[in-house]
């Protein structure tokens, strides 16, 4: 059975260089931007496409170089480019509850992962990756755009290990299937390691690990051999596991070797955590404590715990 422990790149795949998050000179317009959190890199380039976005009162070309002295507007709007002057790399891990969006605002008044973070007042928290809001567990924050986007691209492979519960018959042919690869309507997907993790009969735990993060990946990829998801958490993203003293809507801040673990993960060089006054200190700390909000209190299904560290592997 295929196997990709915590980090572990795929085989041949060349080491990075590790390379500062701000460069001296000029960059590439999306590059740029996406490192202040405004958007992806693909979303960028797709304003850029449209004509929605401006720099110094023109439409950029593609592959037009700036600096964050050069001014942008999006859609007639000015866009805050400070942070991309100096590099601020922090990192917050959250236990997402059920019930909450992954995303800054939404539409429909849902409540979103962002609402609980703690407040800044120089830069803004950017979600690296995506749960649907039926899932729970470790989603990772942090103010550096750039690393955001290393993490999420498919090429860097960082893997994402989920616990999840399926609901059906699941034969040894089933799962060799999903280790071999299966056909999407979004192109074909596989997963690199699944563990089984306990459950009898129709109800089975398994961890499965990603090498990317396409929209409902794991589920989809079960459901396309006629069993259900019924319950599904991210437990580890690259060298990141969630740990189990983290309760659902909390959070807590990685330490600087967590966040240089993280950065060397990527190819970046560290980057000092910036230090807190006593007054900031005082403001984190009483933020971290507040109970969690009503998403996840109003899931009638009670609190349940996976392990923070692997199960251990059956034998071929």
């Amino acid at each position: 059975m295929k196997a990709s422990g915590p980090g572990k790149k795929a085989p041949g795949k060349h080491i990075r260089r590790e390379e500062s998050a701000a460069p001296a000179g000029p960059e590439r317009i999306q590059k740029l931007l996406a490192r202040t959190g405004v958007g992806s890199r693909r979303e960028i380039e797709g304003w850029m496409a449209a004509g929605r976005l401006l720099v110094n009162g023109e439409i950029p070309s593609p592959g037009q170089k700036a600096s964050p002295e050069d001014r942008f507007e999006l859609d007639g709007k000015l866009l805050d480019t400070s942070a991309a002057r100096d590099v601020v790399r922090r990192v917050l891990i959250y236990n997402k509850p059920e019930g909450e969006v992954t995303s800054r605002k939404d539409p429909e008044g849902r409540p979103t992962v962002f609402d609980r973070l703690p407040r800044l007042k120089d830069q803004r928290w950017i979600a690296i990756g995506r749960l649907d809001i039926n899932t729970t567990g470790l989603v990772l924050f942090t103010t550096d755009g750039e690393l955001a986007n290393r993490l999420m691209h498919p090429s860097n492979e960082i893997d994402r290990e989920y616990a999840v519960r399926v609901f059906g018959e699941v034969d040894e042919a089933m799962i060799q299937r999903l280790l071999d690869g299966v056909l999407l309507e979004d192109g074909t997907a596989s997963f690199s390691d699944i563990t089984p993790a306990g459950g009898k009969g129709m109800n089975q735990w398994f961890h499965v690990t990603l090498m990317e993060g396409r929209n409902r990946e794991v589920r989809r990829l079960w459901e396309s051999q006629g069993v259900k998801v019924s319950r599904l958490k991210r437990v580890r993203y690259g060298p990141i596991f969630l740990p189990s003293r983290l309760t659902l809507g909390k959070w807590e801040e990685l330490d600087q070797k967590a966040v240089d673990t993280l950065s060397r993960t990527v190819g970046l060089s560290p980057v000092a955590i910036p230090q807190k006054t006593p007054g900031e200190q005082a403001v984190h700390d009483r933020q971290r404590r507040k109970s969690p909000g009503k998403s996840a209190r109003k899931s009638g299904r009670g609190s349940w715990q996976v392990s923070d560290t692997r199960p251990p592997k059956r034998r071929s």
